[in-house]
């Protein structure tokens, strides 16, 4: 992945990974809160729902958009996938990669918010 497209990822994973500690810590009531809840099930703060969100607000839910955040996380495991068309089997893989490295950035975000708290 080139340079350019390499800092444009990061901020996009920084911009995900503040909104939805700041979504974690309301619907908590606090960073230590938010913190355990994201660390038992990231699912019941319906991470999938704003990966979702996020993709479409961000453009990323076409192939090209899959494709991009597929090239940045290239090293992490993905789970299975049942197969189906292309395009489709592309977005599942990258909302999959995409929320497993949002759930480890929006941690660290929620570890700094506790230091200051």
């Amino acid at each position: 992945m080139e340079l350019f497209a390499r800092q444009h990822f990061d901020a996009i994973l920084r911009d995900a990974a503040a909104n939805f500690a700041e979504r974690c810590v309301y619907r908590c009531g606090g960073a230590a809160a938010a913190s355990t809840a994201l660390a038992e099930d990231p699912q019941a703060l319906d991470l999938d729902a704003f990966v979702g969100a996020f993709f479409a607000e961000n453009l990323l839910e076409d192939s090209a958009g899959a494709c991009f955040v597929l090239q940045a996380l290239e090293r992490r495991t993905v789970p299975a996938d049942s197969g189906g068309p292309v395009g489709e089997v592309l977005g599942r893989l990258a909302r999959a990669a995409f929320a497993d490295v949002l759930v480890t950035q929006t941690g660290q975000v929620l570890q700094q918010q506790q230091i200051y708290e």
